[in-house]
């Protein structure tokens, strides 16, 4: 399990957001629409990608500790600790956010969503669509 893994962002988000203490911790707990802004060689990626398609941005919680094995879950210590991975902690071995959001608009290299709580300036590393059914 040391095989390397290399990712690259494709693009970062735009958001009001820049705080991470004031941050919403999921999309429907008030977050902002924001901005998903590519880099212009990934432009013929995006050929399809419409208002009102739900979608599933990934990105790389860059400022996430990558230390951290257990949380109390959304940081109430008067709940259990649990493993990182049965929860949405940021603080992860590896920081890759999972965010359902829902595409407002599509200008060139920039896409528009609602509702996403990653902060300004996180690097996205993919998009995809929202299949029927998924949960």
């Amino acid at each position: 399990m040391t095989t390397p893994v290399h990712l690259l962002p494709v693009g970062r988000v735009e958001s009001p957001l820049t705080d991470p203490s004031t941050a919403p911790c999921q999309g429907d707990e008030g977050a902002p629409q924001a901005w998903l802004v590519f880099d212009e060689a990934y432009l013929p990626a995006l050929a399809g990608v419409r208002a009102g398609a739900e979608v599933l941005v990934l990105t790389w919680l860059d400022r996430a500790r990558r230390d951290v094995l257990t949380v109390h879950p959304r940081g109430d210590v008067t709940r259990a600790e649990a493993g990182v991975f049965a929860t949405r902690s940021p603080h992860r071995p590896n920081p890759v956010g999972v965010h359902r959001v829902r595409v407002l608009e599509v200008t060139g290299a920039r896409v528009r969503v609602d509702a996403l709580e990653a902060l300004d300036g996180t690097p996205v590393v993919d998009l995809k669509p929202v299949l029927d059914g998924e949960r």
